[in-house]
């Protein structure tokens, strides 16, 4: 017998995969993602979703990108997976993305070939969108440079392109790189940690998506969940995956609260400072200057192209 067994489970309720079927669609990230859509509806440019490692940027991401008819939308999800990535190579894989085949390795050629087709996309009715899911790794002023270029391809009516930034709020320092681009962003939203009633209204979603008849933790144990979690939502799935497990060893229907005091100190979650608590979300401006970020070690880029491949994430 396996815990989803115990616990009459059909499926992990908890997992940190991106699964679209355990959306929780709390109240800022049902605003967060009208705001993404307005955005992109209208064709503005730039827009920017920040928030702390495992606010749920990644989720939203895939959420706003199954979100976009593909009657209207020519849209494409890329997940930068490292620093070091060259503005040329970004170019290509957005060329490559947006329908260019065979994208030239001369810049000058590549920007043609890409205008040619956002011009396509645009005549056949359609709006060219590109989602960049950790975008706070593009650290470079020539890679920011690119993105402003990228935004003055448009036609009297309108851009031909846009673009979603979802990411760590350094990408608000990197923006600061180019000046010019930060003043390009058009809407910026920033996702908080889950309240304690989020938090609460979280786990039960996901359990009960995942078929679970009863609910198995005390409210108690809900609360010391939120509390060493900070209201993060991947944080709040690795501690209920665990205190379920540890339930489960144990032969206990219930999770209480020491089960999860347990399992947070097992975890290194005892002591720590969790994230301030935010009022839901907040639209707002930039602020603060850049700095030139340190240099990266060279890479691979051939073979960063094959692993994303085969991942199938571009």
């Amino acid at each position: 017998m396996t815990y989803l067994d115990f616990f009459e489970l059909s499926q992990e309720p908890f997992s940190n995969a991106p699964v679209s079927r355990f959306y929780f669609n709390s109240a800022q990230h049902s605003q967060a993602l009208t705001r993404l859509m307005h955005a992109v509806s209208y064709m503005k440019g730039m827009a920017v979703l920040v928030g702390d490692i495992g606010a749920g940027k990644t989720t939203l991401a895939r959420r706003m990108l199954d979100s976009l008819p593909e009657a209207e939308y020519e849209a494409a999800l890329l997940v930068i997976i490292h620093s070091g990535i060259t503005a040329n190579w970004l170019l290509r894989r957005i060329a490559l993305q947006l329908g260019v085949e065979n994208p030239a390795q001369e810049k000058l050629a590549l920007l043609s070939q890409l205008y040619q087709r956002l011009l396509q996309i645009y005549e056949a009715g359609r709006k060219a969108v590109v989602l960049i899911d950790e975008a706070q790794m593009l650290e470079t002023r020539e890679i920011m440079e690119e993105f402003r270029g990228l935004l003055n391809l448009e036609v009297p009516e309108r851009k031909l392109i846009s673009f979603v930034f979802f990411g760590l709020p350094e990408i608000e320092k990197n923006l600061k790189l180019d000046p010019p681009l930060a003043q390009r962003v058009a809407m910026r939203y920033r996702l908080e940690p889950f309240t304690l009633e989020s938090t609460e209204a979280y786990i039960k979603h996901r359990l009960r998506l995942a078929g679970c008849p009863r609910m198995p933790f005390e409210d108690g144990a809900l609360a010391e969940v939120h509390g060493c979690s900070g209201g993060s939502p991947r944080l709040i799935n690795t501690v209920c995956d665990n205190a379920l497990f540890e339930a489960f060893l144990a032969r206990a229907d219930t999770v209480t609260a020491p089960m999860v005091e347990q399992v947070a100190e097992n975890l290194g979650l005892k002591g720590k400072e969790p994230p301030p608590a935010g009022n839901g979300g907040q639209a707002q401006g930039f602020g603060g200057a850049a700095k030139a970020p340190a240099p990266k070690p060279r890479l691979d880029l051939a073979e960063i192209d094959r692993y994303l491949e085969g991942l199938g994430k571009l």
